[in-house]
């Protein structure tokens, strides 16, 4: 399966999507970046696909995540945590061994995970979505120098599985963010 960072950016942000509890979701939004109860000493994935989005949140229905945040982040973080990224597993011929993978690991606080895309009847494409996972460091650097800012989109994905349920894919698609490949800077 190819793999390809498909996003909503312009020249300043990249756009990813997190799925939160109202207790999360809600002060983040009105501060326009994490604020407790937000715990930076967890790891937090990001995901620029609006359908990956949905098919980890259910559609904004799950518990916990009952409200989807479009979060803008400057293109200089976006690219610095790719850049800086570990795979989350070991994979033969891009690793030198199992231990330097261990290694690598244990010292980077992004990881990278490739999924499968999903459609909008949320089933896997042939192609594979990146998530960033977060941690150490590299939250406090999300939270505090690359957001840029915060959209709450739950109604959004609430209306676009609406039109899904109903059988309407052409005015749902019509909806989705106009997402593009998206090659990191370096």
């Amino acid at each position: 399966m190819p793999h390809e960072i498909r996003a909503v950016f312009d020249e300043d942000t990249v756009t990813v999507y997190q799925a939160y509890s109202p207790a999360i979701a809600l002060p983040a939004i009105a501060a326009q970046r994490f604020v407790p109860p937000f715990k930076r000493d967890r790891m937090t994935w990001v995901k620029p696909s609006f359908l990956w989005m949905m098919h980890r949140s259910g559609w904004a229905t799950k518990e916990g995540q009952e409200h989807v945040l479009a979060v803008r982040l400057r293109r200089d973080g976006f690219d610095a945590a790719v850049a800086g990224a570990c795979l989350s597993h070991y994979v033969p011929g891009v690793h030198a061994s199992r231990e330097a993978w261990a290694r690598q690991l244990r010292t980077s606080p992004v990881r990278v995970q490739w999924d499968p895309e999903r459609s909008l009847q949320l089933q896997p494409l042939e192609h594979r979505s990146l998530q960033l996972g977060l941690s150490g460091e590299a939250v406090h650097r999300y939270v505090d120098e690359w957001t840029a800012g915060i959209t709450d989109v739950t109604e959004l994905a609430h209306t676009v599985h609406d039109l899904v349920r109903a059988g309407r894919l052409d005015e749902a698609r019509a909806l989705l963010p106009a997402e593009a490949p998206y090659q990191p800077a370096g």
